[in-house]
């Protein structure tokens, strides 16, 4: 944390890690000063509130709010001014107004060129959607009227101490519940022993709150988590969703998973995870049941994550999964050719709020969700799950239904459950061939890639410390050979330029219908495969296919 105090009242520039590069009286000087000094650098104006905390107040969008504020009282709430205190990158810009909120929002709409969003008229909540200028970026603004009869009334209200902030467009800072007391403590504490009666979404907003910040639950708000867990069922599916979706987006999620499953919150919304805690499985799984292996796949795409974007990996996820050094070693090195083209690829967008490598971490949490209908135990007493895939692909279906998700994150899910075992099995065979590559992805479509980290990560989470080199080395052959078609051979082994269309193949003789669709799909596997590879042998194939039909 940097220490501001020596700037008080000036304007500064600040770099990425948030140090002053310049200072001055005035916007413009500050800006020269930091620019002389680092040309290049991406910075940002801020300017030092006079009194501590001596905060560093962001020159956009508070000074553009300044002249249409029309005397209003205009408080900076919640979760902004946490950020700040705490130097990170603000984003959730919340106002409260004694006044017209709904008026304010709609002026400053107006003045900035943004777009304007009546939210709630009965409670004076509009929002502003507006560009930052420095970025280019939609940033929104949330004006809502004061809730309560005071200030400190509506902060009381609030989730959190550490979120029952206000700060002045001038700087001051109010604190009426001791949020910065709590901060500085990286402490969650509720405003009062109401806050999870007065909305129930709070109880997976601490989870999450804690593990986005690397804070605690302190103990008596833990207490009352846990013993209202269950009205969790009482709200929307849309507000819990988000809720799960950043907890599993953070570096160390199994911990929180872990947490929420013990404060009795995780059985609420995903029973069918929980369930597998009582599902025992032996040999050659490192863990003795269901529930902590799929933790520690969780943990392995974390891990896989970091190393594919070149971070430094979470301790506690590498403990989790507890696969030998050299494993990790092996695998950064197998998949450093792919890396640029994965980190794109994980980036992409499944649906408006998660991505493939957001989606990659639920696969990781259900794939093996069908093994709690499917466990047998034979005479040796191994235990076997014979079709849990398809079982796991069912219960992503219906628990992604009951949250709400989009259709394409519930495929992309399913896919990821369904298939998870397909490397595994490939890597048991024979040299991977042009038409498993083929076969592959046609089954698995935008998931293929997605589909191999995960399995991945579950060859190393089944074994762990027993893992052997010998095994590892022809899983990561099989995931090598796997990426190769899909980044370096997609023209050739995944979708090939189709040398005949519907109308050629009818134009040798064959018939419109489902057996044309079938002929074109196996024409398709056998360009793939390298067997066809010109336009005449192309027809040749239709020719053959065609009498083989007609002699049966």
């Amino acid at each position: 944390m940097q220490d501001y105090s020596y700037y008080a009242g000036y304007w500064v520039t600040l770099d990425e890690d948030h140090r002053v590069v310049g200072a001055g009286h005035t916007p413009e000087e500050a800006r020269l000063a930091g620019s002389s000094l680092r040309p290049k650098g991406r910075l940002r104006l801020a300017r030092i509130t006079a009194s501590a905390p001596h905060l560093a107040l962001p020159e956009w969008p508070l000074e553009a709010l300044h002249p249409l504020l029309h005397d209003l009282k205009v408080w900076l709430v919640g979760g902004a001014v946490r950020d700040l205190l705490l130097q990170r990158p603000a984003h959730d810009w919340d106002f409260v107004v004694e006044g017209r909120a709904v008026a304010l929002a709609r002026r400053i709409a107006d003045a900035l060129g943004g777009a304007y969003v009546l939210l709630d008229a009965e409670h004076d909540t509009a929002r502003a959607i507006v560009d930052n200028p420095m970025t280019q970026q939609p940033v929104t603004l949330d004006f809502a009227g004061l809730r309560g009869a005071t200030l400190e009334d509506d902060l009381y209200a609030r989730d959190f101490t550490l979120n029952a902030l206000a700060l002045t467009l001038e700087g001051e800072l109010l604190d009426p519940t001791g949020g910065q007391r709590d901060i500085a403590a990286r402490c969650i504490r509720v405003t009062t022993e109401r806050s999870f009666i007065q909305d129930p979404a709070r109880l997976f907003r601490a989870v999450r709150t804690a593990a986005e910040l690397g804070f605690s639950i302190e103990a008596p708000t833990l207490a009352l988590l846990r013993s209202q867990a269950a009205s969790i069922q009482s709200v929307a599916a849309e507000r819990v969703r988000p809720e799960l979706l950043r907890i599993l987006q953070t570096e160390t999620a199994t911990a929180s998973l872990r947490q929420a499953e013990t404060l009795g919150l995780l059985a609420q919304v995903l029973p069918e995870i929980t369930a597998l805690r009582q599902i025992e499985q032996s040999a050659p799984h490192h863990y003795a049941n269901v529930l902590d292996h799929s933790y520690a796949v969780v943990a392995a795409m974390k891990v896989l994550l970091a190393q594919i974007h070149g971070r430094t990996p979470a301790p506690l996820c590498l403990r989790e999964v507890a696969a030998p050094a050299w494993a990790w070693t092996m695998l950064k090195t197998a998949l450093l050719p792919y890396q640029t083209a994965l980190v794109a690829t994980l980036a992409e967008p499944v649906t408006f709020e998660s991505t493939r490598a957001d989606l990659l971490s639920w696969g990781a949490l259900f794939h093996d969700a069908g093994k709690a209908g499917t466990r047998t135990v034979d005479a040796n007493g191994a235990t076997h799950f014979y079709g849990h895939t398809e079982n796991s692909e069912e219960i992503v279906q219906a628990r992604f239904t009951a949250l709400r998700f989009a259709t394409k994150a519930q495929l992309f899910v399913a896919t990821l459950a369904a298939a998870h075992m397909r490397l595994s099995t490939l890597s048991e065979g024979p040299q991977l061939t042009r038409r498993a590559v083929y076969r592959f992805f046609r089954d698995t479509g935008d998931a293929g890639v997605a589909v191999v980290l995960l399995s991945l990560g579950d060859v190393l989470a089944v074994y762990g410390p027993r893992l052997k080199r010998e095994t590892w080395q022809r899983v990561l052959r099989v995931a090598a050979g796997l990426l190769a078609g899909a980044f370096t051979h997609s023209e050739t082994v995944i979708a090939p330029p189709p040398l005949l269309n519907g109308h050629d193949v009818q134009a040798l003789g064959m018939r419109q219908g489902p057996a044309l669709g079938a002929l074109l799909e196996q024409l398709r596997e056998a360009q793939a495969a390298g067997e066809v590879q010109t336009r005449e042998q192309a027809e040749a194939f239709v020719l053959a296919a065609k009498a083989a039909a007609e002699g049966k």
